[in-house]
């Protein structure tokens, strides 16, 4: 698997013979101790090796070996051409194995499968009789055409509609269910369907705080971003997923730790899950905190709530105050997030694929106060500022809404643990397709051209 750092990422090195052994010889004899199998998995660097780059058809450009008359080319990465890392005759990037972030060209992530996949969970939106045929064609589908064993939100089979149809009852009766927050399906599960809007997608994130199994999403909502299929040819096109022929999109996930300060009664917890959590609370009794850890696809908002005084919240960037907010709140997103409420915010749009944190004041006091974007390797912790006149407010894509009072942080990093979302075609027609279709991204009445006799005159 890709190594995910805990901190910031340095890029992958393309080195000459030359090179390559010189490196032997300052860092060790064994290739293995510099040599990451899931970054570099065809390369070889020892000593009596030649470097070897990725196919021919990966290759971007070839640029002449320093102190060399051979030629390397540079490996197709997410960025570009990768960067020669040696600068003039004597300096270079300083190689540490432990730093090293893989990404993957958008154009290889396909599915796989270790083993037939036989369980699936199918997300429906709640109280929307319009699904309610889908749906039920579709777990007909799985269990009789498929054998699969299928897992619903119990809530789901509460609707009179499904309770009172007799046709639908020998179905039923097969079903798997589970109750949010008391219970953990999250070994159980091998994919993920899900029928609605760009909600049912995060609902469904929100399920799984480690690892999630890929995710397929069928537009059957308002919006529809996120959910690129149509559900008209679903059984070929659940057929293709199952069989492993289909292309993903690894959307990351933001990894959020609050710790507030015991003020009160302690806070009721069924089955050692709190209820403003998707982790059991963790609560250290030494210090008198509460721990509570989320995954976030979208964004963490913190906003003034029902107060009337602007938000005033501390930023800190690895331990290092960058800035404070003073408006009506800030947004950290993904770059999934970024066309939600960031871009309605004035944020620029990212494709899922590009490895950042986007931060976006919303309404700030300052004219000069632009989002930004930093890498996905940083820790960002968001506090009260002392002098704040009222207390702030969390959430987490849309759901478990609590107050921030002072004394308590908000820490965010990237998860080593992103979305798996199954493409129709590839991730960057998908992305560019729903830009057109759902956010309808610079549709303009298109400019007149010249007349031939116009032109002629000019």
């Amino acid at each position: 698997r890709p190594c995910f750092p805990d901190r910031s990422p340095c890029l992958p090195t393309v080195a000459t013979e030359h090179e390559k052994v010189n490196m032997s010889k300052a860092q060790s004899a064994d290739p293995a101790s510099y040599r990451c199998s899931a970054c570099h998995g065809d390369e070889d660097w020892g000593p009596n090796h030649p470097i070897r780059g990725r196919a021919k058809s990966r290759s971007l450009s070839a640029s002449p070996a320093l102190a060399s008359t051979k030629e390397f080319r540079r490996t197709r990465s997410l960025h570009g051409p990768c960067p020669v890392t040696t600068f003039g005759p004597k300096a270079c990037v300083l190689q540490n194995p432990q730093t090293i972030m893989h990404i993957q060209d958008p154009a290889s992530q396909r599915l796989t499968w270790n083993k037939s996949p036989k369980s699936v969970l199918v997300v429906k939106k709640i109280r929307d009789a319009s699904l309610l045929q889908p749906f039920k064609e579709l777990c007909v589908y799985l269990m009789e055409e498929n054998n699969m064993i299928v897992y619903v939100e119990k809530k789901v089979l509460e609707d009179p509609a499904i309770v009172n149809d007799d046709h639908f009852g020998p179905v039923k009766k097969k079903f798997c269910t589970f109750r949010e927050d008391y219970d953990d399906i999250s070994n159980q599960i091998d994919f993920i369907i899900c029928l609605g809007g760009d909600g049912t997608l995060l609902y469904a994130s929100s399920l799984f705080p480690g690892s999630v199994p890929p995710v397929m999403a069928f537009h059957l909502g308002s919006l529809g971003f996120l959910t690129p299929f149509n559900f008209e040819n679903f059984q070929s096109q659940v057929t293709q997923v199952i069989q492993g022929n289909a292309a993903v999109v690894l959307r990351s996930r933001l990894k959020v730790r609050v710790v507030k300060e015991l003020r009160g009664k302690k806070m009721a917890v069924p089955n050692g899950v709190s209820e403003n959590s998707v982790l059991p609370a963790d609560l250290d009794a030494e210090v008198g905190k509460q721990v509570m850890q989320y995954q976030v696809l979208n964004e963490v908002v913190i906003d003034r709530g029902p107060s009337s005084y602007l938000s005033n919240v501390d930023v800190y960037l690895d331990g290092h105050l960058i800035t404070t907010v003073q408006g009506d709140g800030v947004i950290v997103s993904t770059p999934t997030g970024s066309t939600a409420y960031a871009a309605a915010a004035g944020a620029s749009m990212i494709h899922p694929n590009v490895p950042a944190i986007m931060i976006t004041p919303i309404c700030p006091h300052s004219l000069s106060f632009r989002p930004i974007v930093v890498p996905a390797g940083v820790e960002l912790k968001i506090m009260l500022s002392p002098e704040a006149r009222n207390t702030a407010w969390v959430s987490f894509d849309g759901r478990k809404r609590q107050e921030i009072r002072h004394g308590d942080s908000i820490s965010i990093t990237t998860s080593c643990y992103p979305l798996p979302s199954i493409c129709v075609r590839d991730p960057v027609s998908d992305w560019f397709e729903s830009l057109a279709q759902c956010l309808h991204w610079n549709v303009r009445k298109k400019q007149a051209h010249f007349a031939e006799e116009e032109e002629g005159e000019g």
